[in-house]
């Protein structure tokens, strides 16, 4: 494991931020048939684990460690899966997801 990898706080982070997003993509599909206080909770998840993304982008970006670099550039190569342009800058990306986290939460009672 890397220097960077090795921290007990970035690994703590890692595996709740891994396991928030296994919760929230579990409820995704089934989002409109959840009760309202249940889209609620969901929705905040969403603002959580996107900090905790940012975060961590933030982190790695800082870091010299080889394996932390690498990380950081196959997520920015990963916009493109997510509709960007290649070379789309993260602020972009974090920025558009937390505009999108907002329109689903003003939209929660059409559910």
């Amino acid at each position: 494991m890397s220097d960077f990898f090795d921290s007990e706080i970035v690994q703590e982070e890692l595996e709740e931020i891994n396991k928030m997003q296994q919760d929230i993509y579990k409820d995704a599909f089934t989002f409109p048939s959840l009760s309202r206080e249940d889209r609620k909770e969901h929705i905040e998840s969403l603002k959580i684990l996107l900090d905790k993304q940012r975060v961590m982008y933030t982190r790695l970006s800082l870091s010299d460690d080889p394996t932390a670099k690498e990380l950081k550039s196959q997520i920015e190569k990963s916009v493109t899966v997510m509709g960007f342009k290649p070379g789309t800058s993260m602020d972009v990306l974090f920025d558009t997801m937390s505009q999108t986290i907002q329109t689903l939460e003003g939209s929660i009672d059409r559910y």
